[in-house]
């Protein structure tokens, strides 16, 4: 590469972020700021570029070294705009108004080096000399385009290494998030768990309740039983000895036999019987007698919650892309003829535009598969056994052995 087309490339490259910068709105910040980086990283380089390779050596010529100053001005008066450029909101209304005023300058400082210290250089320098600043100031681009790159790379790499130590992080949370549900969840069974416990206890309690008070009315009444079968036997056998004996002694022999055996029990049977035993004499005297009726219901119990979450999984995928790539070559030759074929000894200016296709990303949301969640209803038969308790009674009539009838229900003697 020339020195002449060395020092276009800045400038080409200056003009091209100066379009898309004006193209930009107000609102979109983040654009120009990006676009405005590029360009200030691009002029700083030019100027840089200039003092560093070709300034010192235009100094130690004579016929150059008055051009110096002037150059050196310009860039200056560059630096002071692109900082007070910096330091402006990029949504200001004067930034663009500020952006023209800096490529009218940037326009002139580029002008002022193709007419003035060009032809110049060229004029002062040898062959050798120009293709040595050429070479410096390529090598010194190269070397600045490097490290653009590798700090555009380490920039990308931190963004990366963000994002993952974002997602770790937040897939942690998740997870933690998940394990107190679970947890949640044990100890809301195990309550229901403790509770259903409590109230089978509860109802175990109850049912040896009713047993024990059942088992002891039973036990209170069996005496009562016994004594009044003795007393109706030694009734009888007082009797007997009253016929065998004659009137007045059997009395008292049936007494005392009487007072003798059913004594001890009188105390309990009179405790036990509120009302002494009294003769019907027409009237009839009611004995009720019950029994438990089964009834069999149902209640609805919570088996459990079924719970259905959806999240987000992100996958990288990748996609391989030609692109194309257009880059300015420029080259000097010899013409094939001594005959100009065009218009010379005129100013001319040629800007030819590089290209480069970059990847478009986009992505659009479509429906995979549904998830549908449904209660499905079933029906069982259960045998539910249970022992039923009714009163039954025994009929002892004079002279009879003691019998069980078969009672009618009421309901069918109605019918």
């Amino acid at each position: 590469m020339n020195l002449r087309t060395m020092m276009q490339a800045g400038p080409a490259k200056a003009n091209e972020l100066f379009a898309r910068l004006a193209e930009t709105s107000d609102g979109a910040v983040k654009t120009r700021e990006r676009l405005f980086t590029e360009l200030k990283a691009e002029l700083e380089l030019h100027a840089s570029l200039e003092e560093q390779h070709l300034f010192p050596v235009l100094r130690r010529n004579s016929e150059t070294k008055e051009l110096v100053a002037d150059a050196i001005r310009d860039n200056r008066e560059l630096r002071a705009m692109l900082t007070e450029l910096d330091g402006l909101p990029k949504n200001d209304e004067s930034f663009l108004q500020r952006l023209k005023d800096l490529q009218k300058t940037f326009r002139q400082h580029a002008r002022d080096e193709k007419t003035e210290i060009l032809p110049a250089v060229q004029r002062a320098l040898s062959e050798e000399q120009v293709q040595d600043v050429a070479g410096r100031m390529e090598a010194g681009r190269a070397e600045a385009e490097q490290a653009r790159q590798d700090e555009a790379e380490e920039r990308r790499v931190q963004a990366r290494q963000e994002r993952e130590q974002a997602e770790e992080q937040e897939r942690q949370e998740r997870e933690q998030a998940e394990e107190e549900k679970r947890q949640a969840r044990e100890r809301a069974a195990a309550e229901a768990r403790a509770a259903e416990a409590a109230r089978r206890e509860a109802e175990a309690t109850e049912r040896r309740t009713r047993e024990t008070a059942r088992q002891v009315a039973e036990a209170a009444t069996r005496p009562m039983t016994v004594a009044a079968d003795m007393a109706r036997q030694m009734t009888r056998l007082a009797a007997g000895a009253s016929e065998a004996a004659g009137a007045a002694a059997p009395r008292a022999t049936a007494s005392s036999l009487t007072n003798l055996f059913f004594a001890p029990w009188m105390g309990m049977m009179q405790g036990l019987q509120a009302q002494p035993p009294r003769s019907l004499a027409g009237a009839e005297e009611v004995i009720p007698l019950g029994e438990e009726v089964l009834e069999v219901g149902k209640r609805t119990e919570n088996r459990g919650t079924a719970r259905i979450h959806r999240y987000v999984v992100e996958t990288p995928v990748e996609r391989q892309l030609t692109l194309q790539h257009e880059r300015v070559v420029v080259e000097r030759r010899r013409p094939a003829g001594q005959r100009p074929n065009g218009e010379i000894l005129t100013e001319v200016t040629v800007e030819v535009v590089e290209t480069a296709e970059v990847p478009v990303v986009e992505k659009h949301v479509r429906l995979r598969e549904e998830v549908v969640v449904r209660t499905e209803r079933t029906q069982r038969v259960e045998t539910v056994r249970e022992t039923l308790r009714r009163d039954e009674v025994e009929i002892e009539e004079p002279g009879q052995r003691k019998r069980r009838p078969q009672l009618r229900p009421v309901g069918s003697e109605q019918r």
